[in-house]
């Protein structure tokens, strides 16, 4: 008998309901599986070494077999991961990285469980980690990696050289001593066996991605941004996934150091002793030790410190004089350790040697040489205008960051937000720019929501950019009818796939419905702190 007053009626409740639909495990699942796609497409067209390991290998080695095929797949995951990055931005267009969106930790999955496969199969889109091997197997052996082309040190027939592509086989290296001084400690672990250098580079670079993932998320707090909305432009990025973790760029490390010692810089007091301060300098550069354009960020970085001291002339010159005087100390601890002192300045103009079509100075200095040829008959004379407009971009870009640490010495402009700015602007206006260089502005202009067009901007630019590079890090001179082929197989893999997952989505309602590609979610997003895409 139930006690009194308990009642002992039963409540059918019926069946349990069924757990709330993720909007956005469609679009997440759909990049995993391009990533995958690629993954297993880098074992025929990725950027392989010479001979290539996998020959001989059952199943390992049938996509090196099948190029064409293995390229076709490759191509199709690129597309998926490229769509499937932009479809997750759109679905944080509204509220930011909140439910019924992605949130900041399902972002985060993602964002590893893409870069996993990546990380773990042969490099994609570039060959410069076998000239990375070869340079600092150079230095090793106490020769100049800046005077010593990989083929002068080495003879073209040694497995450090034959993998690099012919131009850059005689070429000195156009990196920092920093850089270099890692490569040799490389070097000494895994000897001339190329795949374990390849994957001790990924390594290397993977630490970088660490630097970056790290610090993004301060910056963003500093500028007011949704952290998981940085995370996913400066991040998840294709081209940070592509090109930082596949094809495994120095960028890594050079942004890396210098967005790390810009926010150990920015947490210093007026004194100019802070050890903030001075390790934030010492910091940046490290960096451009690795890559010289990093150099920049250290002229905000005092411009910001010099504000906060009241701006005055004598503000700027203590900055401008410490950390020159840092600058000076760390490269000639370096010329003095490596015994090369500072040549690697005269080696910087390396990759000048071709002509970028992603350089707008290089193609001013293209289209005048052109016109003075057809219009003038004045011959051929492009190498003197490609010199002039080149020097014309340098100076302009020189021009623009002067003129933003203007505005952020005189408060009109956000330290970070200037810094990425002029990033940008020595990327556009740089005689030489490839897709992965973008990353020097991207990844700080995701922490700042000054420019929300800009960014959307970078969004479309990002996406259109990762798809440009063929994988195999090199043309396809001798086997043209390859691509067409197989970017027409991987177009239709691609829109097999589409055709799957827009019948999936039939008949539902949600975030991931209306961010499909094509459709124009209700409401207007709008230009706030939770909304910058």
């Amino acid at each position: 008998m139930a006690a009194p007053g308990v009642d002992d009626t039963i409540v059918d409740e019926g069946p349990p309901s069924p757990p709330a639909r993720d909007p956005s495990r469609t679009a997440r699942l759909f990049g995993l599986v391009g990533s995958l796609l690629m993954a297993g497409g880098a074992l025929g067209s990725g950027a392989l070494p010479v001979p290539n390991p996998l020959f001989g290998i059952r199943v390992l080695s049938l996509p090196s077999r099948n190029a064409t095929v293995a390229i076709a797949i490759t191509y199709a995951g690129i597309g998926m991961v490229v769509l499937a990055w932009l479809w997750i931005g759109k679905m944080l267009r509204e509220n930011g990285a909140v439910a019924p969106a992605p949130t900041r930790a399902q972002l985060g999955r993602t964002a590893v469980l893409w870069a996993i496969p990546l990380a773990l199969a042969p490099p994609l889109f570039s060959r410069d980690v076998y000239s990375y091997l070869a340079q600092s197997a150079t230095l090793a052996r106490g020769l100049d990696p800046y005077t010593l082309g990989p083929a002068e040190a080495f003879g073209v027939d040694d497995p450090l050289v034959r993998s690099i592509p012919t131009i850059w086989r005689d070429t000195g290296a156009p990196y920092g001593p920093f850089f270099l001084v890692l490569g040799r400690g490389i070097t000494a672990l895994t000897g001339n066996d190329i795949v374990a250098g390849v994957f001790a580079h990924r390594a290397l670079a993977l630490v970088g991605v660490a630097m970056i993932v790290w610090v993004l998320p301060k910056l963003a707090r500093r500028c007011g941004l949704d952290v998981g909305l940085a995370m996913w432009l400066g991040v998840a990025n294709p081209l940070v996934l592509f090109h930082l973790v596949s094809g495994m760029h120095n960028e890594s490390l050079m942004v890396g150091l210098m967005l790390v010692g810009f926010e150990v810089g920015l947490r210093a007091g007026e004194r100019w002793w802070d050890p903030h301060l001075l390790g934030g300098g010492v910091l940046i550069v490290l960096a451009s030790a690795v890559k010289l354009p990093a150099l920049l960020a250290l002229g905000f970085l005092g411009i910001e410190w010099a504000r906060r001291r009241g701006g005055r002339v004598r503000d700027v010159a203590i900055a401008a004089a410490l950390f020159t005087a840092i600058a000076a100390l760390v490269y000639a601890v370096f010329g003095y350790g490596t015994g090369l002192g500072l040549r690697w300045l005269d080696a910087l103009g390396a990759p000048s040697l071709i002509r970028s079509w992603l350089s707008i100075s290089t193609d001013f200095g293209l289209l005048g040489g052109q016109v003075g040829i057809i219009l003038g008959g004045l011959g051929d004379h492009t190498d003197a205008v490609l010199s002039l407009t080149r020097a014309a971009g340098l100076v302009l870009a020189a021009l623009l960051a002067g003129w933003l640490m203007l505005a952020v010495l005189r408060g009109r402009l956000d330290a970070i937000t200037g810094m990425a700015a002029g990033m940008a602007a020595v990327v556009v206006l740089s005689p030489i720019v490839h897709p992965w260089y973008l990353l020097w502005a991207v990844i700080p202009l995701a922490a700042t929501k000054a420019m929300p067009k800009a960014r959307r901007a970078m969004l479309v630019i990002s996406g259109i950019l990762a798809i440009v590079v063929p994988p195999t890090g090199a043309d396809f001179n001798f086997r043209a009818y390859q691509l067409p082929m197989a970017i027409i197989a991987g177009l239709l893999v691609l829109a097999l796939s589409l055709l799957v997952v827009r019948r999936s989505l039939a008949g539902r309602t949600g975030v991931d419905v209306d961010a499909w590609p094509g459709r124009v979610p209700a409401g207007r997003p709008q230009d706030t702190p939770g909304a910058p895409l």
